[in-house]
């Protein structure tokens, strides 16, 4: 036991929160200041040290308004069986569905679009077990959400656009041996403080020393 307060970090990873909804659409953000985070994302654990992610960092409005075009394309097509019957769903999973339909409907006007890559030799994904793959990037993008957090910006994690990945790295001129891994919408909050999010207890998910282990 210890008798020191929690960490400021604490705080920090337990409100960093997928913001849809309450973004600040009219309030520019400084590149300057994203290009801050970025830094600080490059800080996180890569395979081997080769650092072979890349960062698409988006703010002219006519780039982000045709990827939104996609991406709402893709939203739809993946989401438009459940929307129909929305009323019917439990209110936590309607609550999220609309929060991310209304960011699908506004994504055009959030004032920065981050998209981490990584840029592999060929291009191709493998068929196997990827997870060591993409270990060398989703830390870094996560590290980036945590780096605007600290500096009072709020970011969206999304995927949905992959759907369409093709489009997107057709619209920014992606070579073929890039490939993307998330889309982190940033901006200003339009409210200043969040707290942690609803998530099963411990208990619920934790096995110890193996998966009988209670």
């Amino acid at each position: 036991m210890t008798d020191e307060l929690p960490l400021a970090s604490d705080d920090l990873l337990t409100t960093t929160r997928c913001v849809r909804r309450g973004l600040d659409l009219d309030r520019a953000v400084d590149p300057e200041l994203v290009k801050d985070c970025l830094r600080i994302a490059l800080q996180a654990p890569n395979g081997n040290n080769r650092q072979n992610w890349r960062w698409i960092l988006l703010t002219d409005p006519r780039i982000r308004a045709d990827v939104a075009e996609v991406y709402r394309g893709a939203f739809h097509d993946r989401n438009a069986a459940t929307l129909e019957r929305l009323a019917e769903l439990p209110e936590a999973t309607r609550s999220v569905l609309t929060a991310a339909r209304a960011l699908a409907d506004r994504l055009h006007r959030v004032p920065v679009l981050v998209i981490p890559c990584l840029e592999l030799g060929d291009g191709r994904l493998p068929a196997g077990n990827q997870a060591g793959l993409w270990a060398s990037l989703l830390p870094a993008a996560w590290s980036y959400a945590l780096a605007a957090r600290s500096r009072g910006l709020a970011t969206a994690w999304t995927a949905v656009h992959l759907d369409r990945e093709q489009e997107v790295a057709d619209l920014l001129g992606l070579p073929p041996t890039v490939r993307q891994g998330a889309l982190l919408p940033t901006a200003y909050p339009l409210r200043g403080t969040f707290g942690p999010g609803p998530r099963l207890p411990l208990e619920h998910v934790l096995h110890h020393n193996g998966w009988q282990g209670t």
